[in-house]
This record gives C-alpha cells, sequence and structure tokens, in this order.
C-alpha cells in the first residue's frame, strides 16, 4: 500500500512538473509585463568618480530622493537631495546638477511635446542651504546652468532668457519667437526627430557667452492633424499643427548667432553654404566654439571652428561620401584643443585623432569591423574607451585603446552584447550584459582590465519564471543570399519536427543602418514569437542589405533606391527557406512596422507568389510623404530623383496583390512621424483597384500605438489575423 501511494505521489509531482515547463505565454502576461526584466535605475557618476547618484522615490514616506551610492560597495552613503527637505515642492521628477554639484535644476509638471521635448515648471535647488527658487511663473523648457552656476538659460514661447539666481533679474535674449514660424534656442521638428537634437544653445566655458540657433519656419508648409478625443468629452474634434518639411519641400531657414552676456548684444556667424547645422560644441578655448554643418543631400560634413571674438568661423575638417555622411556624437576635445572624431571613410567606422587645424594625428582603430559606442576619453591614462562588433556583427564587446592606437585591451567578460556607463574618472564602468540565453546582468567591473569587482544586479527571477513556459532556443546562423552572408535568427516550435511541414511568419525592419538580429536576449515581441512558436509557426528575421554594422558598402547600397535590395533580400530569403523539407512554401508570411511596415507592404504587392500573407503596421507608403531630412539622406529629393521614390513605392504596386493573399494595415491616426496619410493613400489606391484587403485605425494613437488596452488590441488582432490566414 505505501508503494503505491509513494508512486502516486511521484506521477503527481512528475506530472506537475511537465505542466509547470509547459506553459503557454498569452498575450496579457506580454503586456502586463510578467515578463519584464529587472532594470538598473539610471544612475549618474559624481564628479569623484567613487560615488554615483540615483533618483529614487519612497513610497512609505512619500518622498523623492536623490540618494549617493558608492561604487566599490553598492551601499548607499548619503542622500543629496530630499523632497522632504523643501516644503515648497511635494515632489519633483526630474533633476540636473550643476557642474560643481552645489545646484540642481528640479522639474515639475514635465509635458512630453514630440519624441524627445518636454514642457515644466523648473526651480534652482541649492543643495547646501536648501533654498529653492523657481525659474520662471510659466512652463518652460531646456532649463541649463552657466558653468559658474549663477545663471539659467532656457526657452519660454520660443525665445531665450537668462536668470541671475542670486538677483533673480531676468534678461530676454531674442524677442522674435512666434509658434510655428519663430524658433530660437530650440530645434524644429524635424532635427528633433533625426537628428536628435533638442536644445540649440550652448553657454561658452567662462559663461559670458551663449551660442545658438534661430529657425525661421516661415516658408516651411504646415501638417495638421485631428484629434478626436475621449467619448462624452469632447464634442468636436481638435486639431495639432505643426511645420513638417517633406521630401524636396522648404526647410526652415537655420542660422548661428552668438550672444554676449555682458554687451546683451547678439551677432550672426556667417558660414559657407549649408542646409542644416545639426551639432554645436564649445572646444577646449573658451572664445572658440565649434558646428557642424551639412548640405541637403547630407554627403558633405564640415567642421568649423567660430572665434567668438570676431564671430568669424574656420573651416577644420571636412567628411565626404557618395551616399551620406551620418552626423557624430563622438567629437571629443583634448586639452590642446586637438579633438577625436568618428568617420567611416575607410569604409568601416572607426576613431581617428586630429590636431587643432584639422590635420591627422592617428587613425586609432582599424579593422573590419565597426565603433558603435564612443564612451569617452580617461585623460589621466590617456585612453579611449568604446563599443564595437570586434568578435562579430551580432555582438558587442567594451574596449580601451591609447590614443596611438596600441595597447588595445578587451574589456568585456562574455561574448554577447556588452554596454558600459564609466565613471566621471573612469575608475569603474557598470557592465550591462545580455545574449539570446542570458538576460541583462549588471556588474561592476574596473576600467583598467575590466575585471568584475561585484555583481550588482540580475535577472535569475526571470530566468527561473521562464522555466515554467514552452520557450524555444532564438537560433542565430547566417544564409547565404545574393552574394552575402546575411545575419538571421530562427524561433522552431518546441516539439519541432524535421519530417513536418510549418508555416513561417518573418520579420523585418530593414532600414539603413539598422539591426534585427542580434546576440541579445527576447523583447516584448520576441515572447510573442514564441506564443506564435507554440501554435506551429516558425519564425524568422534577416537583416539585409541596408541594415548596419557590416561595413559602410553592404549599408549604402540602397542609395537612391530605398526599398529595392533589401526588398530582393527578403524574397531571396523566403524562396531559400521554402526549399528546406520542414518549411512549407505556400505558407510564408512577413510582417513589418514603420519602414518595416513599407517593406511588407512591398512584399505582398510585388513578391505574391512568395509571400502569401503581410501585415503593415504604420508604414510608409511613399517616400514623398516623409520629412526631408531622413528621405533626402537616402534618396536625394523627389525632384532628383522621381524614379527612387515611385518604383519602390507600394502604392505604385497594388494592381499586382493577389487577391487570394491575406494583408493587414494599421495605423494611428495621430502619428505625427509617418503621417496616416500614407495608410489613407494606400487604402484609396487599394479601393480604386478593387482589391480586398482588412485594415485598422486606432484613434489618437501616435507612431508607437500604444495606450490603456491598446497594445494589447493589437497584438490580439495581428494573432487572430495570423491564425487564420496563414
Amino acid at each position: 500500500m505505501f508503494f503505491r501511494t509513494f508512486s502516486f505521489l511521484l506521477f503527481l509531482a512528475f506530472s506537475f512538473q511537465i505542466s509547470a515547463q509547459n506553459k503557454q505565454i498569452s498575450l496579457e502576461e506580454i503586456w502586463s509585463g510578467t515578463f519584464r526584466q529587472e532594470g538598473l535605475q539610471a544612475l549618474q557618476s559624481l564628479n569623484d568618480g567613487q560615488s554615483y547618484i540615483i533618483q529614487d522615490y519612497d513610497r512609505e514616506k512619500s518622498e523623492m530622493r536623490v540618494d549617493i551610492y558608492s561604487y566599490k560597495s553598492g551601499q548607499r552613503t548619503s542622500t543629496l537631495i530630499n523632497s522632504a527637505d523643501i516644503p515648497e515642492l511635494k515632489y519633483f521628477q526630474t533633476f540636473k546638477l550643476s557642474e560643481d554639484e552645489s545646484k540642481a535644476i528640479l522639474g515639475v509638471d514635465i509635458q512630453p511635446i514630440f519624441r524627445r521635448s518636454t514642457r515644466g515648471i523648473y526651480f534652482v535647488y541649492d543643495i547646501k542651504t536648501k533654498k529653492i527658487t523657481r525659474i520662471d511663473e510659466e512652463m518652460i523648457q531646456e532649463p541649463t546652468f552657466s558653468p559658474n552656476n549663477e545663471k539659467v538659460a532656457y526657452v519660454k514661447n520660443n525665445n531665450i532668457f537668462i536668470k541671475d539666481i542670486s538677483s533673480t533679474q531676468k534678461t530676454q535674449v531674442t524677442t522674435d519667437g512666434v509658434d510655428n514660424k519663430i524658433i530660437n534656442g530650440l530645434t524644429d521638428w524635424v532635427y528633433e526627430e533625426e537628428f536628435a537634437f533638442v536644445r540649440a544653445f550652448e553657454w561658452s566655458l567662462d559663461g559670458n557667452k551663449i551660442a545658438f540657433l534661430r529657425f525661421d519656419e516661415t516658408d516651411v508648409p504646415e501638417f495638421s492633424m485631428d484629434m478626436y478625443g475621449r467619448y462624452g468629452q469632447d464634442l468636436y474634434p481638435s486639431q495639432d499643427a505643426f511645420k513638417y518639411p517633406k521630401a524636396g519641400e522648404n526647410n526652415a531657414d537655420v542660422t548661428l548667432h552668438i550672444y554676449d552676456v555682458d554687451s546683451q548684444k547678439t551677432n550672426q556667424v556667417n558660414l559657407e553654404a549649408y542646409e542644416y547645422l545639426p551639432r554645436l560644441k564649445w572646444t577646449k578655448d573658451e572664445n572658440v566654439f565649434s558646428v557642424q554643418a551639412t548640405n541637403r543631400h547630407q554627403n558633405e560634413l564640415k567642421l568649423y571652428f567660430v572665434d567668438t571674438k570676431t564671430s568669424k568661423a574656420k573651416l577644420i575638417h571636412t567628411e565626404k561620401d557618395n551616399a551620406y555622411v551620418d552626423v557624430t556624437d563622438d567629437l571629443t576635445f583634448l586639452e590642446d584643443n586637438s579633438f577625436i572624431w568618428t568617420s567611416e571613410k575607410d569604409g568601416w567606422k572607426h576613431i581617428y585623432h586630429y590636431n587643432k587645424k584639422g590635420k591627422l594625428i592617428d587613425q586609432v582603430t582599424n579593422g573590419k569591423w565597426e565603433v558603435t559606442s564612443y564612451y569617452g576619453y580617461d585623460r589621466q591614462n590617456k585612453r579611449i574607451l568604446y563599443q564595437s562588433t570586434e568578435t562579430g556583427s551580432v555582438n558587442r564587446g567594451i574596449y580601451s585603446i591609447k590614443l596611438n592606437g596600441e595597447s588595445k585591451r578587451d574589456l568585456s567578460t562574455k561574448e554577447g552584447t556588452n554596454s558600459a556607463s564609466f565613471s566621471a574618472d573612469f575608475t569603474y564602468y557598470v557592465n550591462t550584459f545580455n545574449s539570446v540565453k542570458t538576460p541583462n546582468l549588471y556588474t561592476l567591473n574596473l576600467a583598467k582590465n575590466g575585471k568584475v569587482v561585484r555583481e550588482i544586479k540580475n535577472n535569475d527571477v526571470l530566468e527561473n519564471k521562464l522555466k515554467e513556459y514552452q520557450i524555444s532556443p532564438k537560433e542565430l546562423s547566417t544564409i547565404k543570399v545574393n552574394g552575402n552572408d546575411l545575419n538571421m535568427w530562427m524561433i522552431k516550435p518546441l516539439d519541432f519536427d524535421a519530417s513536418k511541414k510549418y508555416p513561417v511568419l518573418m520579420y523585418q525592419y530593414s532600414g539603413p543602418g539598422s539591426q534585427s538580429v542580434s546576440n541579445s536576449f527576447m523583447g516584448s515581441n520576441d515572447y510573442w514569437y514564441q506564443m506564435l512558436a507554440s501554435k506551429g509557426y516558425i519564425i524568422v528575421t534577416v537583416d539585409g542589405r541596408g541594415t548596419g554594422f557590416k561595413g559602410r558598402d553592404f549599408k549604402k547600397v540602397t542609395q537612391k533606391e530605398l526599398g529595392k535590395f533589401e526588398l530582393q533580400d527578403q524574397i531571396d530569403t523566403a524562396k531559400l527557406l521554402g526549399q528546406r523539407d520542414y518549411i512549407d512554401e505556400n505558407r510564408i508570411g512577413i510582417w513589418g512596422w514603420s519602414y518595416g511596415g513599407f517593406m511588407s507592404s512591398n512584399a505582398i504587392f510585388q513578391a505574391g507568389d512568395v509571400f502569401s500573407f503581410a501585415i503593415a503596421v504604420a508604414p510608409v507608403t511613399s517616400w514623398r510623404f516623409y520629412d526631408s531630412i531622413y528621405t533626402e539622406r537616402y534618396m536625394t529629393t523627389p525632384q532628383e530623383n522621381a524614379s527612387g521614390y515611385d518604383d519602390n513605392s507600394p502604392i505604385t504596386h497594388v494592381k499586382n496583390f493577389n487577391d487570394d493573399n491575406s494583408y493587414l494595415l494599421i495605423h494611428g491616426s495621430a502619428d505625427d512621424n509617418v503621417h496616416v496619410q500614407n495608410t489613407m493613400q494606400l487604402i484609396e489606391a487599394l479601393v480604386q483597384e478593387n482589391k480586398q484587403f482588412d485594415w485598422r485605425i486606432y484613434p489618437d494613437k501616435n507612431h508607437g500605438i500604444y495606450g490603456g488596452n491598446t497594445r494589447l488590441h493589437l497584438y490580439n488582432l495581428m494573432t487572430d489575423f495570423i491564425t487564420e490566414n496563414l
């Protein structure tokens, strides 16, 4: 009797174990955060290099704090700012320290504008005296301390102001700011979106001058979006109108100015012919300012040094490319005003060192791999810290190297995706590691040799949780397509049987310089793919020509013909996959978002014999509808390259859509990036060709299509469409 009972208990335990490992992922779990990774709060190194600060909210005490931690021990040593010490504020959302860490700008009621821009109410807080001073009675943008911490410059109503902290006196630097016409000290929509650039003013090192950009948007066409509001609250739609230069249309007229704080006079800096001024930066000389300028085609980038005493500009360095030159954020000035710069001029992105006159001193890194992040220059040890693809384009490693290109050190501890955040004095760095098998692992490392000092945080809880679910491995490989070894990943059903045939869903993005195949851990879409794999689908992603991190020529082959070579690689990949015994060549679908929606739409219209199914979310349907900076970088203007725009537009090919195939078109009505106009024009073309398809519009949702239950609804929609049609 005991033996039979014991055997029954063993059976139950075994059955429970099998059941526990057999759970299927649900969309509700994905979008409720069940599989969210433990993250590391954004930390900021203090000047001593031995401590860092983290903003944290204590719910029990209802306190917002900025706490100081020791790098070495990880222990909290003190509190720098505490809302409990500030009776005038119950909380603060953002903080920004002055250079000497004696003061902070605290922000409340922060409201987003576009992707990177915000406005809010801001205060100056004296950390020692605990005195707080409101900067302006109205909402402002981009408040920034002067280097001596005595003043704050900011933008209000498109004009620049300066406030003296001790006297509270305000000075209005510009007076001509007008919404949708003149902007001072901030960038317009297209600069913000495509150059990742918002604050367009910079204090001089001595705090006596401010360099700033002025945008005249008068002749830029205006785009408007209807906002429908909530049922029962908004009877009439409102309208959001802003200046948006589409390909070939007028850009804002942008000029560079230098304001003298003492004399309160402004001088304009005259440069040679240019279209864009995408970067401003002061050099190590308090009287010399640098500006990057590029022509409209963006195939020539110039670095100027401006003498602020005379407002005269001198050309220091020029980068040219037959296709385009990427704007660099990696410009670093050394004490002698020589500078570090990154360039693709040898065919791969590498680090260069130039003297203050623009003469090349050394190419610091070289090889058939790319520098993917420049972390900074350790002046004490004369070493550059950077991230690169030296162990393969799907991986990221951390390295240090001498300024002359010698004595390179590998600081990575594992192969996969490593990224680093260095302390101010480059003694330590926090390494974030993940791979297809390992979620984020955070460690503190020594910058001199990469040695791990301590583990900060791991995701063991998530790893253990995932053991309860049907998780299929993501297989990294390459596939030979059109003479290139393309990076590929594949997820098969956990019970994969090579003797059976499976339908395939291909995902791609394919935009210039992008990467969808990497040795990194799962994101939200990957959990969705796991769910689909458990339903019997194989999921595949391939990075074709035009994507990044495999050299200049591989990336820029798509110039003037966006959508041509990228599409051919996806089509030929699908054909090769269809030749595999375990893949049903008649059931291959493709989907994508944004650029990927452009691609999936082209795939179903131009290769309906290869793809039986497509989903396009927020797609560009003609590059004529997209913004000037992004589009013309790769296509020049429609006036110059009409065939490049039209030959690869999904709208051009709707007549070839096979009615036996399935197509789902999705867009948010308030997409300020890829306008819903793209989808509406495509719908009209499909209707006039009498082509049947499915579509959804999400009211008042932007390019990300999220908010409340929106993502859950969207992915339920796509899942149902896949299971019904693929």
